[in-house]
């Protein structure tokens, strides 16, 4: 960790204890609360160009997800349960309070997103404002898989097979897995929008084997458990009480928009595209933060 530049120059780290375990986190600014939540196959670095901009108006928080980046990886559960969404939200929760927020807004990106719109079904009142970036619901995601979007989408069945299949394939070289799906993920098809620096952390951080395996365990509470709560909470009318804006990349994951799929789950929705591919906030953090700006106030 010493050998990787410091891209949060200013903030303070923070090694907190949660249900989970151990979180790393971030924090810097002054203001009202803000929690950055990043997706796989990345960490908290990613917000290095966009949370100074927010830190002039808000108390940002960034942590890496249980399993990810510089936090503890919890043990697999047989039912996934531990790296569900619900489980990683409780974990931030724990997380936020222990550093004195009880009320928060809410940024989150891809798996980041999914564990942040958990938090906000499973807490009703807590989270101000919620931002979601390039998804769509984990239920309409899967009950929406045709040809051409299990071909775009391969790695949702890939990482949820049985362990070890992909642990074991994605271990033979896991730099190169890593690389292939920043770089394909992007707009351009390369990893030409990433900073080099972050492109260190993001590598040194998927290396381990217990990381690979927390990547793993994370897909595979995507096919079960928390396609299971997403379901349950569409049966019973749920719905998340915050003001919900969804962005999303017009070369990203969701590029035909996914605002439909979120209406039974958000009344009080807004959105709109990105010019970017999935990596919103590395690729466009000028967009992203104008349109944040209006969102969070």
């Amino acid at each position: 960790m010493a050998e990787l530049a410091e891209l949060y120059p200013g903030f303070e780290a923070h090694n907190i204890d949660t249900p989970a375990g151990r979180i790393f986190v971030r924090t810097g600014g002054e203001g009202r609360p803000l929690l950055l939540v990043h997706g796989f196959p990345q960490t908290g670095v990613m917000w290095h160009r966009v949370a100074p901009a927010l830190a002039k108006t808000h108390r940002v928080i960034i942590p890496d997800l249980p399993g990810y980046g510089w936090s503890a990886a919890p043990e697999p559960g047989k039912d996934h349960a531990p790296y569900s969404k619900r489980a990683m939200g409780e974990a931030l929760v724990a997380m936020m309070e222990h550093l004195g927020h009880a009320h928060f807004a809410i940024v989150g990106h891809d798996r980041g997103a999914r564990a942040s719109y958990r938090l906000a079904l499973d807490n009703v009142g807590r989270v101000d404002r919620l931002a979601l970036l390039d998804i769509a619901p984990t239920v309409s995601t899967w009950h929406a898989i045709d040809r051409s979007r299990a071909l775009k989408s391969y790695h949702w069945s890939f990482l949820a097979q049985p362990h070890p299949f992909p642990e074991t394939m994605i271990g033979k070289d896991p730099l190169y897995f890593l690389d292939w799906t920043l770089a394909s993920w992007s707009g351009p098809k390369n990893l030409s929008v990433f900073d080099p620096r972050a492109i260190a952390h993001y590598r040194a951080a998927f290396s381990s084997p217990d990381h690979i395996r927390a990547a793993c365990e994370d897909y595979r509470a995507g096919a079960t458990i928390d396609l299971a709560h997403d379901e349950a909470d569409l049966a019973a009318g749920r719905v998340m009480e915050c003001p919900v804006l969804v962005l999303w990349g017009d070369h990203g994951s969701v590029s035909t928009g996914p605002l439909e799929s979120w209406r039974p789950f958000a009344p009080r929705l807004q959105g709109a595209p990105i010019h970017s591919g999935h990596y919103m906030c590395e690729e466009a953090p000028e967009a992203v933060l104008a349109a944040l700006k209006g969102f969070l106030g």
